[in-house]
């Protein structure tokens, strides 16, 4: 519900990534493709759509560390996934295989393995703040033909 967007962008910074393929919190609140448990007049605890595809929508949630282990985001995945097939799609999630408690959730809920995934990444990793030893002048710290600044945070 679109009333709903101002609930989402107060979640805690790190939480954007819910959000994230929906444009933001205003995108996702306008979708319809989510369930929320409320607290006054915060969410303690969200499941949406992440990708929305033509046969499957995979699911994500989150719920605030201070309201874990009452099962709210088991009620609002249940309660998607009924949407989702009735929306005549299968509902899927995708975790990393260490994430036990993603794995735990998803096993409650009534989602079963279908496939293990192995996670590849390209590049060099990512750093916060400047890497020892390492000058600036550097032929890894230059950049590449077509970069674009990364925005200011």
């Amino acid at each position: 519900m679109p009333e709903d967007a101002a609930a989402l962008a107060a979640l805690a910074p790190d939480t954007a990534w819910v959000h994230a393929s929906w444009g933001g919190p205003a995108g996702l609140a306008a979708s319809g493709l989510g369930w929320a448990a409320f607290g006054k007049d915060e969410i303690l605890a969200v499941a949406c759509t992440y990708f929305h595809g033509t046969a499957y929508e995979d699911i994500a949630c989150y719920t605030d560390p201070a309201h874990r282990r009452r099962r709210l985001a088991l009620a609002c995945v249940t309660a998607l996934c009924q949407d989702v097939a009735g929306r005549g799609r299968t509902p899927s999630w995708t975790c990393s295989r260490d994430n036990r408690p993603s794995r735990l959730l998803a096993w409650t809920a009534g989602f079963r393995l279908a496939h293990e995934y192995v996670h590849y990444l390209t590049g060099q990793p990512a750093r916060c703040g400047p890497v020892p030893d390492s000058p600036s002048d550097h032929p890894a710290a230059a950049a590449a033909p077509g970069d674009t600044k990364a925005p200011p945070r």
